[in-house]
C-alpha cells in the first residue's frame, strides 16, 4: 500500500456528508478519520496527528468557529478548511479569522474540496519545511546560500536550474508536470 498524501480529520455531523467526503477523500489518497461532534474531534486532535481538518461549522455540541479556536489555544497550528452551509460574508470573516485556512460553502463539489485541501497542504507545508535545506537522499539544496551539493560537492546550477530542482525536491515521491 502507498503513503497517504496527508492525514485528515473530518468533523462532520451529517453522516451521509461525513461518509461521502471520507470515501472521497481516502479514494483522492489521503488516510482519513472522522469525528461526529466537536468534542470528538478534538479529542482526535488531541491524541493523532493530522495534516489538516475538515470541520462543519455547525456541530450539535459546539460550532467550528469554537472548535478552532480550543485547537490554536491548545498550541495547534492544524490547517483548518471550514465546510458549511452558512454562507454569508459575517460567517466567512469569522472563519478566516479564527484561524481557518479555507471557507468552503454547501453544497459543493467533492473535486473543489479535493483540490481546495491540497492548496492548504502546498502552502502550509511549505511554511513548515525545516529551514532553508531540503535535502533528498544525497542531495541537499540550500535556499540561503543558493548552493547545490551532491554528496557533499557543490554543483554549479542556474537559477533556473535551481528553482526547478528545488520544486521537484519538496514533490519528491510524486508525480509533478
Amino acid at each position: 500500500m502507498s503513503t497517504p498524501e496527508a492525514r485528515i480529520l473530518i468533523v462532520e455531523d451529517d453522516t451521509n456528508i461525513r461518509e461521502l467526503l471520507a470515501t472521497s477523500m481516502k479514494f483522492a489518497g489521503f488516510d482519513v478519520s472522522v469525528a461526529g461532534t466537536g468534542s470528538e474531534g478534538l479529542a482526535l486532535a488531541a491524541t493523532q496527528e493530522f495534516d489538516l481538518a475538515v470541520l462543519d461549522v455547525m456541530l450539535p455540541d459546539m460550532d467550528g468557529f469554537a472548535v478552532t479556536s480550543r485547537l490554536r489555544e491548545g498550541g495547534r497550528e492544524l490547517p483548518i478548511v471550514f465546510l458549511t452551509a452558512r454562507d454569508s460574508v459575517d460567517d466567512t470573516v469569522k472563519g478566516l479569522t479564527v484561524g481557518g485556512d479555507d471557507y468552503i460553502t454547501k453544497p459543493f463539489s467533492l473535486e473543489e474540496v479535493v483540490a481546495r485541501i491540497r492548496a492548504v497542504l502546498r502552502r502550509t507545508k511549505a511554511d513548515d519545511s525545516d529551514g532553508p535545506t531540503v535535502t533528498v537522499g544525497d542531495l541537499e539544496l540550500d535556499d540561503d546560500s543558493h548552493e547545490v551539493r551532491r554528496a557533499g560537492r557543490v554543483i554549479d546550477v542556474s537559477p533556473t536550474e535551481f528553482k526547478l530542482l528545488r520544486y521537484l525536491m519538496l514533490n519528491a515521491g510524486r508525480v509533478v508536470s
